[in-house]
């Protein structure tokens, strides 16, 4: 399993820059609407209440964003940063008015945000984007409060081997194929190769531990291709082991 991203974050800017305008049709389209669902259980697990702050990382055109400033409501903040600036000028047009919410063109390993400034973190879809995914983590870390919670979204494989080795040989053709239509198919194959090599939950789980997050939970949903971990900002020093939460857990999460 690799340590981060091996793809230069210029290049991935680059194809972010040029599936923006594409970006919320084709991931409805390829998940059949539940990307809607998943955002729902990461916004549930940040535990935040209105006046909260809140840094959305990697956070393309917005949508978790949005419904964090929601949930914070309009005495609370939210900064969504991205490393794509055509990304970023999305998310700036399709939420003007929302006064709570702020996005800034930034890369998610050196956030200028001062220590402990958010009541939580949260990463969608984008941890795997990333050069060094511990440092990722360990940035999260960094900006949240003591007691504060950092939530991380992610493509997974299910967990047995073969349905595994199924899921991703079909994800490898469908996704470039689904491009295609949109004159994107380039751009779409890298979204199945940056699965390559990336840690299970198992394995993630503990980089957020070595980051030094304590209390890491993980849930696998959508019959093990996505999971949510989630992990606290420690209040004294010392971190227990991650635990799964359970076969509950596992079942698909369904669009609200």
């Amino acid at each position: 399993m690799r340590p981060g991203n091996p793809v230069p974050k210029e290049r991935v800017a680059a194809m972010f820059d040029d599936i923006a305008p594409i970006y919320d049709r084709m991931n409805t389209l390829m998940t059949l609407g539940s990307d809607r669902g998943w955002r729902h259980a990461a916004l549930a697990a940040t535990g935040l209440r209105p006046g909260n702050a809140v840094i959305d990382l990697a956070c393309g055109t917005g949508k978790l964003s949005a419904a964090l400033a929601a949930r914070v409501g309009p005495f609370g903040r939210v900064l969504g940063v991205d490393l794509s600036p055509g990304m970023i000028e999305r998310a700036r047009r399709e939420y003007p008015d929302l006064v709570q919410l702020e996005f800034l063109v930034g890369d998610a390993l050196d956030v200028p945000v001062g220590d402990g400034e958010f009541d939580a973190a949260t990463i969608a879809f984008g941890l795997r984007n990333l050069s060094d995914y511990e440092a990722g983590f360990r940035e999260m870390r960094r900006v949240v409060r003591a007691g504060g919670r950092v939530v991380c979204l992610e493509l997974s494989l299910p967990r047995q081997r073969l349905v595994g080795r199924l899921y991703h040989g079909v994800f490898r053709r469908s996704a470039p194929l689904l491009g295609s239509l949109f004159r994107r198919r380039q751009a779409y194959g890298y979204l199945p190769q940056s699965l390559e090599g990336f840690p299970d939950p198992e394995s993630l789980a503990a980089t957020m531990l070595r980051a030094g997050l304590v209390d890491v939970t993980f849930r696998r949903l959508a019959f093990g291709s996505v999971a949510l971990h989630v992990g606290q900002v420690a209040r004294t020093e010392g971190a227990g082991p991650a635990r799964d939460q359970g076969p509950a857990a596992q079942g698909a999460v369904r669009p609200s």
